[in-house]
């Protein structure tokens, strides 16, 4: 009879690139490690638009030193996955893909990682640390207005093909709701932005910026600036602008591109105190250690709200420091980071 497979000294809770980073540098500190995702390898990657390019180089989007090459100056969101998927086998990861963590009970050196497989066996792993780089995908910012969970509302942007020849309306006014909104006019839609603020948000990629400007300024993308939403229905949306003006827009589709918050659903269960204020849970900022002995966390999930301050650049360093206190190490110097930010 085969013998079982031996517990992990340490289960790495996401597969994203952070995740992935961490159990790099993990197992090249001696710890036997183990990944688990919700969803497939990198899958946040995989919501991104179809036609993506980074804004980061390919060198700063790399992991554990694996060469990221390319032909062009940024890597497209195809190139990402193929890397990604290069990096697990290279690194020789044990990554177990669609099992959802449900549960982490316990603390160091004895924790429980209680999953769920996609087709519902339930599971268990004991290990003596844990690493949460779930990351913010599949947690988007509610609007909270009537109508947000209409069939033909998402949160999530692909490609515009399906809205040819049809009223959009996409809500949002950083890098994601920009390229959406250019896109889908390239794709023949009639596209209405609507953004509470009086313009886009600070960073738009700077190849994108000037070209929506002047779709803005000869009227072939509507633009309703200092407004909000304030319902949602099977053919229009609701708005009122920061002096009370109320209208509606046609809409047969709606992107509502707000951004994402982390998930800490499962830090909270654990016993990790949350920031009210700044959705950052409690830990040492120099290990990555939470108030749980031996519960870490990595990646977007250390930023809480502000997901603008952490992305793949500075994230992929994290299990660094990790695997330095595991090993009673002193943390190691901060690594020195370009002006650069991600997708």
């Amino acid at each position: 009879m085969p013998s079982a497979e031996p517990s992990p000294d340490v289960v790495v809770v996401g597969a994203g690139p952070c995740g992935l980073a961490a159990a790099i540098s993990l197992g090249r500190a001696g710890f036997r490690t183990l990944v688990l995702d919700a969803d497939c390898v990198v899958s946040s990657v995989t919501h991104y638009p179809t036609y993506a390019t980074f804004f980061s180089t390919a060198e700063k989007l790399s992991l554990g030193g694996l060469p990221f090459v390319i032909s062009e100056a940024k890597p497209t969101r195809r190139d990402a996955l193929t890397y990604y998927r290069a990096v697990v086998r290279y690194f020789g990861l044990t990554v177990r893909q669609f099992e959802r963590v449900e549960a982490i009970e316990g603390s160091a050196p004895d924790f429980v990682v209680r999953t769920r497989r996609r087709g519902g066996e339930a599971r268990q792993v004991h290990c003596r640390a844990v690493v949460v780089a779930t990351g913010y995908w599949g947690s988007p910012n509610l609007l909270g207005v009537p109508g947000e969970a209409l069939p033909h509302v998402t949160h999530a942007y692909r490609e515009g093909h399906v809205a040819f020849q049809q009223a959009v309306v996409v809500v949002g006014g950083g890098n994601s709701a920009a390229e959406a909104a250019l896109d889908l006019w390239r794709a023949g839609a009639e596209v209405t932005l609507v953004h509470f603020g009086p313009a886009f948000d600070k960073k738009i990629k700077p190849w994108i910026l000037p070209d929506l400007n002047n779709r803005i300024a000869e009227g072939a993308v509507q633009a309703r600036w200092n407004s909000r939403v304030t319902a949602i229905h099977g053919d229009r949306v609701d708005v009122v602008d920061s002096e009370g003006r109320e209208g509606s827009v046609m809409a047969d589709h709606v992107f509502l591109l707000t951004g994402f918050a982390p998930n800490v659903d499962l830090l909270r269960g654990a016993g990790v105190p949350i920031d009210p204020a700044t959705g950052i849970p409690s830990h040492d900022p120099n290990t990555l250690e939470t108030s749980v002995p031996g519960l870490f966390i990595a990646g977007v999930v250390t930023a809480g709200f502000d997901a603008n301050k952490v992305f793949i650049e500075n994230g992929r360093f994290h299990g660094d420091f990790i695997a330095a206190r595991l090993q009673g190490a002193s943390p190691p110097p901060a690594p020195v980071l370009s002006r650069e930010l991600d997708t």
